[in-house]
């Protein structure tokens, strides 16, 4: 092979790795963003620090996207909870987004408090008061 030919290999396959990394997320699952800041409660934002939940949670993505229910199935497979579960609960969704993070009556369990609480217990400090999650300036 020529200098030249191996060259012209080398660029063909250099061209074809990049256009395979800039297309990943579509053949793929797109990589989520490290933080998101959850707003609408009255009482400030939340700010979700998704890498530390998936570490906490050992990359065990059903811990917190769980399984789509008959109702209303997934768009993609770990889907952002707000792609279901809406401000106020749009049918055939019973959940609203509040509730799919903790009861709204009480906030003493749900999704995050109980986990949290469940932290807490093996030592690890979790956030388990209403003002330790939401702050005004994550609005």
């Amino acid at each position: 092979m020529t200098k030249r030919s191996l060259l012209a290999v080398l660029a063909i396959l250099c061209g074809l790795g990049l256009m395979l990394s800039l297309s990943a997320p579509a053949y793929g699952q797109a990589k989520p963003k490290d933080t998101y800041i959850l707003k609408g409660s009255p009482m400030g934002g939340v700010k979700f620090e998704h890498k530390l939940h998936a570490e906490r949670a050992e990359n065990k993505c059903d811990v917190c996207h769980h399984a789509s229910k008959p109702e209303k199935a997934l768009d993609q497979p770990q889907q952002a909870c707000t792609g279901c579960h809406t401000k106020a609960a749009t049918p055939p969704m019973k959940t609203n987004t509040v509730g799919a993070f903790h009861k709204t009556a009480t906030a003493t369990a749900g999704t995050c408090i109980d986990c949290h609480k469940a932290e807490n217990a093996k030592g690890k400090k979790a956030p388990v008061k209403c003002l330790d999650c939401h702050k005004k300036e994550n609005t």
